[in-house]
């Protein structure tokens, strides 16, 4: 009885260990100030593109010649360098077309990006390799219970590029296919 009484206690600790750690971590706050761009965004508003700076881990939406939309990023486990094959971990770096929306994804929405292209499907293939694919822009995981401000802390997708799931809202209603999304180191 003693013995089940520490494990039930040994438990209880663990939880309430695990509900301070996940209060403490440092959750991203990705809004920009509002004067960024207009609310209630415009429902007519088409993205001209999507800019993404990797090394300064920012994404900008333009729209009528101005950026928009600034948000912090959050990229693949190893993000450094343009992406070479499946399961780098790798974002990859140039200029590639939206080619799907996705309102149902496993994310908060995403988009995919129209990587690999016919370069790095010949890059991949000369080395062997499979370029890997299904590169996204999308929200935060589905099953995670977030403010739609706050985004998990650094880089933890597989090769994607991950904001709040408001600024996804925001890319989600103002992309379209064939969107160009510029990915810069």
């Amino acid at each position: 009885m003693r013995r089940r009484g520490l494990l039930i206690g040994a438990g209880a600790a663990g939880l309430a260990g695990a509900g301070l750690w996940w209060q403490r971590s440092p959750v991203l706050r990705t809004l920009t100030p509002a004067a960024h761009y207009p609310d209630p965004w415009p429902a007519d508003l088409r993205a001209e593109r999507i800019v993404v700076y990797k090394v300064a881990r920012q994404l900008a939406l333009w729209a009528d010649g101005a950026v928009l939309l600034r948000s912090p990023i959050a990229l693949g486990f190893a993000p450094e360098g343009h992406k070479q094959r499946e399961g780098d971990g790798r974002t990859p770096e140039g200029t590639y077309p939206i080619d799907f929306k996705n309102a149902a994804s496993r994310f908060f929405r995403s988009v995919r990006v129209g990587y690999p292209d016919a370069a790095d499907r010949a890059r991949a293939k000369a080395a062997g390799l499979p370029p890997g694919g299904d590169i996204m822009i999308h929200g935060q995981p589905g099953w995670m219970d977030l403010d739609p401000d706050a985004a998990l802390p650094g880089d933890w997708t597989l090769g994607c590029i991950a904001v709040s799931n408001a600024v996804m809202a925001r890319i989600f209603q103002a992309a379209w296919v064939g969107c160009p999304v510029e990915i810069h180191a």
